[in-house]
């Protein structure tokens, strides 16, 4: 049985106060057009409607999925660091660095480590919102368990040492 993938568009934890505010700015600065992820239904597309109802900018649509905002009931009062709840769902959670310290590394020239520290983020996040979409109906619990699989083994077959760090906290 092949493992069909789930996600929405766009799923982050915590996008919409930080990566997507970053990528407007920036997108601001270098003179990016992007009038596709800004239409929120009178662009000029064949289907901009549709973006009336589902759309990029809305917290309420699913175009994109602030996962960290969508639990916590689009209450800044619940929200809950992706790390505590990957470790508490058994999940290895962030491996010896956050967000924190990302400046810093870059300041001392540790792309590597960077570029890990954000891939084992995008695979935590992931790995949530499976969960998130067993809980809401959308997969049942062998397709989830199938989905889970196909991330680990996906994984191991990288043979690289973050991921082997991930799978063996995992």
């Amino acid at each position: 049985m092949k493992a069909r993938l789930f996600s929405a568009s766009s799923t982050s934890w915590n996008g919409s106060g930080f990566d997507l505010p970053v990528l407007h700015y920036r997108g601001l600065i270098h003179n990016v057009d992007a009038s596709r992820y800004w239409d929120m239904g009178e662009g000029d597309y064949r289907d901009s409607r549709d973006f009336k109802w589902n759309n990029y900018i809305s917290r309420y649509h699913t175009r994109h999925i602030d996962l960290m905002d969508l639990l916590a009931m689009f209450s800044g009062r619940a929200n809950a660091p992706l790390d505590e709840l990957a470790k508490l769902m058994g999940f290895p959670g962030k491996l010896g660095m956050d967000g924190s310290a990302v400046w810093s590394q870059w300041q001392a020239g540790k792309i590597d480590e960077i570029r890990d520290y954000c891939e084992t983020d995008v695979v935590n996040t992931y790995l949530v919102f499976l969960r998130f979409q067993k809980m809401r109906g959308i997969m049942n619990a062998a397709e989830y368990e199938t989905e889970v699989a196909l991330v680990r083994n996906s994984l191991a077959a990288l043979k690289l040492p973050h991921w082997e760090q991930f799978l063996a906290a995992w």
